[in-house]
């Protein structure tokens, strides 16, 4: 019996989503023109929610390159989307040193490993093979920074203290930045220029892969010291990488490091920090904060046009009833029930909603997707939020639709079939 009437439902439905088709193409102009609003409604949702999904994924990439519970102290914030009278609180911080990064070295016992690093410019690099465009990053570096960072060495060795503390002509280049110099054989061992200085290359990282629309391996390596010396630039500010040895002690390790540089830096008890302390983590979680109230406010004004689109949807609709209401009262007259007819123009709505929706999520996620072509990072299809806004449409059409086809239901069937 249940299976029957399971039967019955089906072929309701389905004769009905025929029946609305047939409508809707009988007067494709009107239709057009009615779904019209929900396609921009649902348009502005995907479009936005798409560009979000790509720059989040690929702010993700770029700030993962911390290792595993590995968190920084900087003397600026890693994210900021403040104006520029709140960042001048960030220009009056003294600057962190190699001296207060020796110092963490020293005394976090907690962590596992401790680096010093300093992002310096992008310049070329020349060997006897090849010649760079001048966009090559040149990071001076401590040993400490390398599981810090997550890098391991595929080939030769990695910076020793040794290194640093006579602030040796040497470097690691990245795997990207190794093949293009070197394109003939291993670049363990070979000297080459970087903005004109020689150093000797004493070992190759092995490959991380692109980040960013750029090369995540197109960078040096150097002693910090060495960077130091050469920039001429020991006034500026270091970034001091601390690795935690598990999951477990982070949160301590954490707050040994911030009270060690606290005492370096002679912050007084009940002030702020004077300095940024980060992970991956926290830098998603800025990024989310900011991004909310845009997704918010597009999700606001999307709902607006939504309901505007449902408006012009019952509209339409109920002067789609008035048009057919002979049409309504020979369905009665045969047999056809109240919930056929209520059924009928529900489906109606629905599919013109649905119909809007589909055209609105194709061209969202190719709208969305444009900002990953012209800034080269990969695409991406937030799943999530199609399923949502389908959703949304098929409740805009049942809403929506529900009064104009309960007047369609509740017409007189003898009366209906005077109309003319």
């Amino acid at each position: 019996m249940k299976t029957h009437r399971l039967t019955l439902l089906l072929a309701e439905v389905r004769e009905s989503f025929s029946m609305a088709m047939a409508a809707l193409t009988a007067h494709k102009l009107r239709s057009a023109l009615t779904l019209l609003g929900v396609l921009v409604g649902v348009f502005s949702i995907i479009v936005t929610m798409t560009a979000m999904r790509v720059l989040k994924a690929n702010v993700e990439r770029e700030i993962s390159q911390l290792g595993a519970q590995t968190f920084a102290v900087k003397k600026w914030p890693g994210i900021y989307f403040g104006g520029p009278d709140g960042f001048e609180k960030y220009w009056r911080r003294k600057n962190i040193t190699l001296a207060q990064g020796k110092l963490v070295e020293e005394k976090a016992t907690l962590a596992e490993s401790v680096g010093v690093e300093g992002n310096f410019w992008g310049g070329e690099v020349e060997t006897r093979f090849a010649k760079t465009p001048p966009s090559v990053q040149l990071l001076g570096e401590t040993p400490g920074s390398f599981p810090a960072r997550g890098w391991s060495v595929d080939e030769g060795r990695g910076l020793s203290g040794t290194d640093v503390d006579n602030a040796r002509d040497v470097c690691v280049l990245g795997n990207a930045l190794a093949k293009t110099v070197f394109p003939f054989g291993t670049a363990v061992g070979e000297r080459l220029k970087i903005n004109g200085f020689n150093y000797a290359v004493i070992g190759v990282l092995a490959a991380k892969g692109g980040s960013l629309g750029g090369e995540q391996d197109n960078f040096a390596v150097v002693p910090v010291t060495t960077a130091l010396n050469r920039s001429g630039r020991w006034t500026r500010s270091l970034t001091i990488l601390v690795q935690a040895k598990d999951a477990a002690s982070y949160e301590d390790t954490t707050e040994q490091v911030r009270g060690i540089m606290r005492v370096a830096r002679k912050v007084p008890p009940g002030i702020e920090d004077d300095f940024e302390l980060f992970s991956n983590n926290s830098l998603i979680g800025q990024f989310d904060s900011f991004t909310m109230a845009v997704r918010i406010g597009v999700s606001v004004v999307s709902s607006i046009a939504l309901i505007a689109a449902g408006i012009g949807i019952m509209n339409i609709m109920l002067v789609s009833v008035t048009e057919r209401t002979r049409e309504i009262g020979i369905r009665r007259a045969i047999g056809a029930k109240k919930r056929n007819i209520m059924t009928q123009f529900i489906m109606e709505a629905v599919v013109l909603c649905e119909v809007g929706g589909a055209i609105g999520v194709g061209l969202g996620i190719l709208g969305g997707n444009a900002v990953a072509y012209f800034m080269k990072m990969p695409p991406a299809i937030p799943f999530d939020w199609i399923a949502i806004g389908l959703v949304i449409c098929s409740i805009v059409g049942i809403v929506f639709g529900t009064y104009p086809a309960y007047k369609a239901a509740n017409l007189d069937p003898i009366e209906s079939l005077r109309y003319e």
